[in-house]
């Protein structure tokens, strides 16, 4: 227990540490600029909010283009030598936002970062799964938490460039983010080369498109996946315009979604080893969206105290859905898919999260804020199917893994 316990801390000394670092490093960076960016974008280069938004989702959909092919690069040609030259262009891309004082310069620029992003997730594919040995998936949810301290860390540091306002407090922010690039890029070039799986003879160049099953699988999850816009989006908009609650309690629900990712994300991975295990992780995270969603729903007309007593515990309970969720996704990502095309898999499963994080907000805000309390019961419901449908969708990627692919 205790070696376990060591080991939720701190991977074993070797390369699974190495990479570990890389990522804790390149999220300290993202937290930088995730944090800063509209307004490096509006008061330091001088857009307007409406080009920023509306760039911001343009780049989004490179992000479901940049996976797949680079993670068929990753599979073939090694995922360490191509993530690392993701991790380059990322760094090079983030550099170059210091000279853009365009929309069209900046438009170019976004869109080149969602791009590299995707592919460097995708060309990771392989390596976690590499260095995974018999549970990859765990050590996925060890780098999930890594992401949640990173990003926090980061995020929090970006407060002080806020709070100065200039441009020369955004640029550091900039080149801060685009230095995390670089040294996350000489550490992973430490790792050992990760030599690809041989292709069957015969398979299919693009099989993760082919895929019906497990494009259902991922179809599915990312729709689910719209649950993580509900602490950050559609929570402040209710809390602040629909109830009574003190305001602050926004920033202790996703401290509390926060803690709780760092801490709890590998224990609650424990017990999911088989795409069977994921299946049923995902009905009790919709069964567990649907009660935090009806609790959201119960803060309108309560009095500041009573919904404030609701707003926690509903945030928590939600958290634990979201635990399920992941730590599910990561078994289904690897589990059901062909080892020799981890990567061009991973590619395919993320474009489920990049069309949540496309669609989430406007259905969450047409649900939650525009309709209001019977929205929230209703997107509970979504949740709470999804989570039953998921299962039987696994049963049959299962049934339709060939021998010869399984992990």
């Amino acid at each position: 227990m205790q070696e376990k316990r060591r080991l939720d801390l701190i991977p074993d000394k070797g390369p699974r540490r190495v990479l570990a670092a890389a990522q804790l490093v390149n999220n300290f960076g993202n937290g930088l600029f995730m944090t800063g960016q509209a307004l490096f974008f509006t008061r330091s280069v001088g857009l307007p909010v409406s080009q920023v938004a509306f760039g911001l989702g343009v780049s989004a959909l490179f992000g479901l283009v940049g996976g797949v092919p680079v993670g068929r690069l990753a599979d073939r040609r090694g995922s360490r030598e191509t993530y690392t030259m993701t991790m380059f262009v990322q760094g090079f891309t983030a550099t170059a936002l210091v000279f853009v004082h365009s929309f069209v310069a900046f438009l170019v620029a976004v869109c080149l970062i969602q791009f590299a992003q995707a592919a460097s997730l995708a060309a990771r594919g392989p390596m976690i799964r590499a260095l995974g040995g018999d549970n990859p998936a765990q050590f996925r949810a060890y780098l999930r938490s890594l992401t949640n301290v990173g990003i926090t860390v980061g995020g929090a540091a970006a407060t002080a460039a806020i709070q100065i306002d200039t441009r020369p407090a955004y640029l550091t922010l900039v080149l801060g983010d685009a230095a995390t690039f670089f040294v996350c890029a000489a550490l992973v070039s430490r790792l050992p080369h990760v030599a690809p799986v041989p292709e069957p003879a015969q398979a299919n160049r693009w099989i993760a498109l082919r895929d019906l099953p497990y494009l259902s699988v991922t179809v599915l999850d990312g729709l689910m996946g719209m649950q993580y816009a509900v602490l950050v989006f559609a929570l402040p908009l209710w809390l602040v315009g629909d109830t009574h609650a003190p305001r602050w309690f926004i920033s202790a629900a996703l401290l509390t979604n926060t803690l709780m990712c760092v801490l709890l994300q590998v224990r609650a991975s424990r017990g999911i080893d088989t795409a069977d295990d994921a299946g049923r992780a995902m009905r009790r995270a919709g069964l567990t969206f649907l009660f935090s969603t009806a609790l959201f729903a119960m803060m309108e007309g309560l009095p500041g105290w009573a919904a404030g007593l609701i707003v926690l515990p509903a945030a928590a309970i939600h958290t634990v859905g979201e635990l399920w969720q992941a730590s599910a996704g990561f078994e289904l990502s690897y589990g059901l898919a062909a080892p020799h095309a981890q990567g061009q898999y991973t590619g395919v499963y993320n474009m489920g999260f990049v069309f949540a994080n496309a669609v989430g907000p406007p259905v969450l805000g047409a649900l939650c804020i525009t309709w209001g309390r019977p929205g929230w019961f209703v997107l509970g419901a979504i949740f709470a199917s999804l989570g039953l449908v998921i299962p039987g969708v696994v049963k049959w990627a299962e049934r339709t893994r060939p021998a010869s692919e399984t992990a």
